[in-house]
């Protein structure tokens, strides 16, 4: 069995031609040429530089044996070239195939991440739509905030008004303040809040933007290898590319392409669990907002209730104080005019004690005598005197009862009129006003 594989008995009959089929005679001219096969000397020119017979056959011997040995060798040439062919052949086919496989296996896992990638633009894009409504409910809630801190701020203003003694820091002030506080403090959290919203809302555009890129490359690369599936030894499109068979500088590995996906998709969830918090959070503080708005609005109605019902009963006692001190003084006025009269009254007594007494002292000599007569006028004169002026000291006393009263009068009527004026302004001005007083889910930002 030759090199080649090729049984013996299988090879051409001329391979066994040069040492089977030779003439008879040539060999015989072969083994019996020599020096004296040719006389004489007239062939002597002719033999210069010329080789023997057999020489002669030799070298077509040499000749026949090379050329059976070029062509059992072209032979076993042909047969390893047809096995080498066929052997890449096969390798080619079995080379692609399996390129092929593993580039519909790298389909998969790019179809698996370009799935997960757009699951979670999806995802973001809808987190930053619900996160853009509560935002928008922040900035409700704040537009709505003005109104109460206006109702406050007006009440306040409304009762600097007031007159004294009215004017004190009572427990409505007291409230109203709470109640601007509140709301300040309120407007800060919720602009600290919307700054939060718009912040988180930028960080998921960048981070959708991020995976929009990869989800982008990746269905460019889809394409891409999808086609590479495609072509076979029969596509018209395919040529040379001999550069192309060499990595690039800054090509990725399987395990940098997965991990860089894989990030993307890990900051995307983290950014949609801090946008989702945030949502909760957003609900929980204008939950909180308008509730403690509302209550910190209830106390402040409820005070100003509570005052008005004092502002009322002391009107309502200052008015029967008032009536009473009116009817005092008309009765003053009554018991005044009495005593003048009464003292009017006194003098027609006293001019006839006084003219007795005085005629009296005109009794001659011994007749101006101290009788009893004369000690019963004098005592009359002198009981007259006090009488008058017992009358007139408690004339006195009562004018200055009367201007007392009158004063008092004074003080009732401008303490009811400042009462009145504290009611208009609690009652007519601020409680009225609060009745504008958003409902709760204006506040929540509905």
């Amino acid at each position: 069995m030759p090199r080649s594989g090729v049984p013996l008995a299988e090879k051409p009959v001329l391979q066994m031609a040069p040492t089977v089929d030779l003439p008879a005679k040539v060999c015989e001219l072969v083994l019996n040429a020599g020096p004296d096969s040719f006389s004489g000397l007239a062939a002597a020119g002719f033999r210069t530089a010329k080789s023997l017979p057999g020489e002669w056959h030799e070298s077509n011997c040499r000749l026949y044996h090379k050329a059976f040995g070029g062509c059992e060798q072209a032979e076993r040439g042909r047969t390893e070239a047809k096995e080498l062919a066929e052997r890449t052949a096969v390798a080619a086919q079995r080379t692609q195939k399996d390129s092929t496989a593993v580039l519909r296996q790298r389909l998969q896992g790019i179809r698996f991440w370009k799935a997960d990638l757009q699951k979670e633009i999806e995802d973001l894009d809808a987190e930053t739509g619900l996160l853009a409504a509560q935002k928008l409910r922040l900035e409700r809630a704040l537009d709505a905030t003005e109104v109460p801190y206006a109702i406050a701020t007006d009440n306040l203003q409304c009762r600097e008004r007031r007159q004294p003694p009215d004017l004190v820091s009572d427990e409505v002030e007291s409230e109203l303040l709470k109640e601007t506080e509140l709301i300040r403090n309120i407007q800060e959290l919720l602009k600290r809040t919307l700054m939060q919203a718009a912040n988180q809302m930028r960080l998921n555009r960048d981070q959708k933007e991020v995976c929009e890129m990869d989800w982008s490359d990746k269905v460019e690369t889809y394409n891409i290898d999808s086609n590479c599936g495609r072509y076979s030894n029969q596509s018209t499109n395919i040529q040379f590319h001999p550069s192309s068979v060499k990595f690039e500088a800054s090509i990725s590995t399987p395990e940098t392409w997965a991990k860089f996906s894989h990030d993307n998709i890990y900051r995307a969830e983290q950014e949609k669990l801090a946008s989702i918090n945030l949502r909760a959070l957003i609900d929980n503080i204008l939950h909180d907002v308008s509730k403690d708005l509302r209550t910190q609005c209830a106390a402040v109605n409820e005070a100003f209730a509570k005052h008005c019902e004092e502002l009322d009963d002391t009107k309502l006692k200052l008015e029967y104080h008032l009536e009473k001190v009116l009817k005092e003084i008309g009765n003053q006025e009554a018991n005044i005019a009495a005593l003048k009269q009464a003292i009017k009254d006194k003098e027609a007594p006293m001019k006839v004690a006084q003219t007795r007494l005085y005629d009296r002292s005109f009794r001659p000599n011994v007749e101006l005598c101290r009788d009893e007569a004369q000690f019963r006028l004098m005592a009359e004169a002198e009981e007259l005197t006090e009488s008058i002026e017992s009358l007139k000291k408690k004339l006195l006393e009562s004018e200055q009862s009367l201007r007392n009263l009158e004063d008092t009068r004074m003080n009732l009527e401008k303490e009811i009129a400042v009462k009145t004026n504290s009611i208009f302004i609690d009652r007519q001005k601020c409680m009225a006003h609060r009745i504008y007083y958003p409902v709760v889910q204006k506040l929540a930002g509905y």
